[in-house]
């Protein structure tokens, strides 16, 4: 059975994971969310997904959810962007997990407020809080850029490709590439790697 992704072009997790599952080398095939219209919050996503999230990966030993997981997933099966012994793994691990609390968690819902909420329902202060939140996150990474070409270990990993998800889409995500350069070198060279591919040629977009 070929691997079926739940996605939708303007999720940054479901980025992460068919990004890593292309650059793992892994073939798949897309399944359409449409998320904008309640796609998530049907009956039959809940059966899949009780968390009404994406993404989803059906895969011949079971059902696969959140991003993180389908990434580990796919390390493991393919053996590439993984690791290779526990000190590695934990390695990746700190860094996917300063991703999911202070970068993707706060540039998902900033990139939301600032591009697709109501304008009538957006919040200054709040977009405010987020975005220098954000930023915070990614002086650190800057910070670790400026002596290391990847995160977590000497080579691309699932910690590269986790941390990217929210920091290609064109849309405001309250952030400059001219404010952190080194994050913006370091993305360069993420898109440089044979197969990559930007989040909006890998899925197909819920809107226009």
């Amino acid at each position: 059975m070929k691997p079926r992704l739940h996605c939708f072009g303007e999720s940054g997790n479901a980025y992460k994971a068919a990004l890593t599952l292309r650059l793992c080398g892994i073939d798949w095939e897309e399944v359409h969310v449409d998320f904008f219209r309640g796609a998530t919050r049907s009956p039959e996503y809940r059966a899949l997904n009780p968390m009404g999230e994406v993404p989803v990966l059906e895969t011949a030993d079971g059902v696969l959810t959140q991003s993180g997981v389908i990434q580990d997933w796919a390390a493991e099966t393919s053996g590439k962007l993984g690791w290779s012994d526990a000190g590695e793994r934990r390695a990746v691990l700190r860094w996917m997990l300063f991703d999911n609390h202070k970068v993707s968690g706060v540039a998902g819902p900033l990139r939301f407020n600032l591009n697709f909420l109501p304008e009538e329902r957006r919040s200054a202060e709040v977009n405010g809080f987020m975005a220098m939140r954000l930023n915070s996150a990614l002086k650190v990474m800057d910070a670790h850029l400026s002596g290391n070409d990847w995160f977590a270990l000497g080579r691309p990993s699932v910690a590269d490709t986790a941390l990217c998800g929210y920091l290609y889409y064109p849309e405001d995500t309250g952030w400059a590439r001219e404010d952190h350069p080194a994050v913006a070198a370091w993305l360069d060279r993420l898109a440089g790697l044979d197969g990559w591919a930007h989040p909006y040629d890998l899925m197909r977009r819920a809107l226009p």
